[in-house]
């Protein structure tokens, strides 16, 4: 079993209330080979809400307390964004999940890239909080870019 953000899979849960979708993974739902789920949303966030970016760090830092998340109005939502992260790496154990499909850039999800916390649309190295809390735990964590070269190996899809 695969989890994946429910943005990929067509659910408009983004903080604008749009979504990303990504065919691959709306074909991996539909065939029962994933699970979505939205951390953001699972931290009790509501579509929409204030866009938000880590500052001080990556997910990492956010979860040692040495960096936090902040909305655009300047509002410390970190403990929002740990409530998701744990609530899904619940749902990837419940689900015996092999592997997690993250929407990268995001401050939950990104997994090699996250917005620098400045606003301005600039990207940094780094995970965000979900990513690297499911790391943290043993669990395999990819973006969506990453996935059409796995997919083979990974036996999800029906040819």
């Amino acid at each position: 079993m695969i989890i994946v953000s429910s943005c990929l899979a067509g659910m408009k849960v983004r903080y604008n209330s749009t979504d990303c979708l990504d065919e691959t993974i709306h074909q991996l739902l539909d065939n029962n080979r994933a699970v979505a789920v939205c951390p953001e949303l699972l931290g009790g966030f509501s579509t929409p809400r204030e866009p938000a970016e880590i500052v001080g760090g990556d997910g990492g830092a956010v979860l040692d307390g040495t960096a936090k998340v902040m909305d655009r109005l300047g509002n410390d939502v970190s403990e929002m964004y740990i409530q998701g992260a744990y609530k899904t790496l619940e749902q990837a154990r419940n689900a015996g999940a092999s592997i997690v499909v993250l929407k990268e850039n995001s401050p939950s999800c990104g997994s090699s890239m996250i917005y620098n916390g400045a606003f301005a649309g600039q990207k940094i190295p780094g995970e965000g909080v979900t990513a690297a809390l499911l790391r943290r735990n043993g669990i395999e964590v990819i973006s969506e870019e990453q996935l059409p070269a796995r997919l083979g190996e990974l036996g999800v899809l029906d040819k």
